[in-house]
């Protein structure tokens, strides 16, 4: 997966590196939503759920052309996201 990280449209703050929010796009678990809502669906953005390898979550706002990610915004998960993660990772082991 190649990344856009030039002129990011925001700061990473000290606890999120830029590798561990490409790392959250590789996780086999991540998952990736279309949001419903009329406010991000007009400009074609994307929710990602994942992991990066040190096991932290993020959650990222992003768009694709289909080559290239630009990443919006990232964070680490809230506890209501994490909850959802895991729960669809146990769905897909089961």
């Amino acid at each position: 997966m190649d990344f856009d990280w030039n002129n990011p449209a925001f700061e990473p703050k000290e606890d999120l590196k830029v590798r561990d929010i490409e790392e959250s796009f590789e996780d086999p678990f991540a998952v990736r939503l279309l949001p419903d809502s009329p406010r991000f669906a007009k400009t074609s953005r994307y929710f990602n759920l994942g992991r990066a390898a040190n096991g932290e979550g993020v959650f990222s706002i992003y768009r694709t052309n289909g080559k290239q990610v630009r990443v919006i915004g990232s964070r680490l998960f809230e506890p209501e996201e994490m909850f959802f993660y895991k729960r669809r990772m146990k769905q897909l082991l089961d």
